[in-house]
């Protein structure tokens, strides 16, 4: 009699089993002690997210291996989006204990929500089938739906989660209609059959194309890539700031990773069609985004606006379509998600989101707008960065693609982000901030040492990108 799953399935599964093991526990203890736990509750979120490391680190000695009969499949792509959830998990982690404080919400549900929107992205990284890619996602989405309005007595918070609740809900909707295209395509809701029954229809077959119509219209909700981005700058805005970090790196990369395990999986045949689908989507996001950016003095409005035109870089990574793209992908990923969670770092550290928070940073705390100087020049992608280098390769592919529009238009967004980024460079060292302003109302041991990783691995990813490149080139590249 066959045993319904294996060894190896079990072993697919363990880092998520760790997670979700580690957050039920949050729960339960925040339930049974209460106040009590609020002080240990980052002592069962470290370490595990550490046990979920070493378990990562095992699986890539044997990777690439198949579970569940291919609905899972560990290679060096899913465990390169894997480690990125990681460490974004782990320094959201250590963002928010003293922010919670502050915000006297301090509860334990919100580690055990941070471990189970992690759980739930580890499947976008390596699900090879539809359902459980789907529920992968939910599982995410639902996280930060609750997330997002974590801050109970904040009527922004409360909106805030309202409307990414509806506008979620019915891009789930629209992502579920077209994945049940995709089953009626081929029968199957795994990858391999799907592609098979993609690759054997004309690529504007009308079925095909409007799977791939539904789809995108989802994922690119996820990934907040316009014109699918209504609902980013005032989710971004009334969140908790530790979430928004959060979710803007951690659902960002997410619904990446599931873009490209889809459009270069079983989508892969039907380039001709979805390709220019992106390329507006790239290019609307990189005009929406960094204009919209410019009028803004919450900066928080202006990061949502920002990482709505680097979904549009990361679209043009994709639409390169060349070994050169997928590594500026992968490069501009990991650098994304340190430059970001590093600038919400800083708002975290002074414990404000207005740009007049901001004012005089320089003279109350050198080293504190110092590195936000390194988060913002990167974000724009000038050197020696980590933002630079992935810009560099996203420009590198399009030219060897031939095409020279996209690489202009790319660049022309270049010069516009300067001009509000150093908005805020300006506001921190040229705008006199008021006389009774402390040094930094947040900067914790958490905010220290979250500052240091994303700051030393920004600068030194941009000195000396080799290491980043090679684990870029092998994700992407076997």
């Amino acid at each position: 009699m066959s045993h319904f799953y294996t060894d190896v399935d079990h072993f697919a599964l363990l880092p998520v089993i760790l997670l979700a093991l580690f957050g039920c526990a949050v729960f339960l203890f925040d339930f049974l002690l209460g106040e009590r736990s609020r002080r240990w509750q980052l002592a069962l979120v470290l370490p595990g997210l550490a046990l979920t490391g070493w378990q990562l680190t095992r699986q890539g000695e044997i990777a690439p291996f198949t579970a569940f009969h291919g609905a899972l499949t560990i290679d060096a792509f899913g465990l390169f989006f894997n480690w990125l959830f990681l460490v974004t998990a782990g320094l959201v982690a250590l963002l928010s204990y003293r922010y919670l404080e502050v915000e006297q919400e301090h509860q334990g549900e919100y580690y055990g929500l941070v471990l189970m929107a992690q759980a739930g992205a580890y499947f976008l990284a390596v699900g090879t089938e539809l359902i459980t890619i789907f529920v992968g996602l939910e599982t995410m989405s639902i996280s930060f739906y609750v997330l997002a309005g974590f801050l109970r007595r904040s009527r922004r918070s409360n909106e805030a989660a309202l409307k990414y609740l509806l506008l979620g809900a019915f891009s789930s909707g629209l992502l579920a209609y077209g994945f049940s295209l995709l089953y009626g395509l081929a029968g199957s809701t795994y990858f391999g059959d799907i592609a098979a029954a993609v690759a054997a229809r004309p690529a504007f077959d009308p079925l095909t194309v409007l799977a791939i119509l539904t789809v995108s219209a989802g994922i690119l909700f996820k990934i907040a890539a316009a014109p699918f981005h209504m609902w980013a700058p005032d989710v971004y805005e009334g969140a908790p700031t530790a979430v928004t970090a959060y979710l803007a790196v951690g659902s960002k990369l997410g619904s990446l990773a599931l873009l490209l395990r889809l459009f270069l999986g079983p989508l892969g045949a039907a380039r001709e069609a979805w390709e220019p689908l992106l390329i507006v989507a790239a290019v609307v996001s990189l005009t929406v985004g960094n204009l919209a950016a410019l009028t803004q003095s919450n900066v928080k409005r202006l990061l949502a606006y920002s990482s709505i035109a680097h979904a549009g870089y990361l679209l043009l990574g994709v639409v390169a379509g060349n070994a050169t793209g997928w590594r500026g992908v992968a490069v501009y990923a990991a650098a994304y998600a340190l430059m970001t969670l590093g600038a919400f770092a800083v708002l975290l550290a002074v414990h404000g989101e207005e740009m007049t928070d901001l004012n005089g940073l320089a003279r109350r705390h050198p080293a504190t707008a110092a590195v936000m100087v390194l988060f913002l020049v990167s974000l724009a992608g000038l050197p020696p960065t980590a933002g630079f280098v992935g810009k560099y390769y996203i420009f590198l592919a399009l030219i060897e693609a031939g095409r020279y529009g996209l690489a202009v238009v790319g660049a022309v967004y270049v010069a516009v982000a300067l001009f509000y980024y150093f908005r805020v460079v300006r506001s921190m060292f040229l705008t006199p901030g008021a006389a009774a302003a402390g040094p930094v109302a947040g900067l914790s041991a958490g905010v220290r040492v979250a500052l240091g990783v994303t700051g030393v691995l920004t600068l030194g990813a941009g000195v000396y990108p080799e290491p980043l490149l090679q684990w870029a080139v092998r994700a992407v590249l076997k």
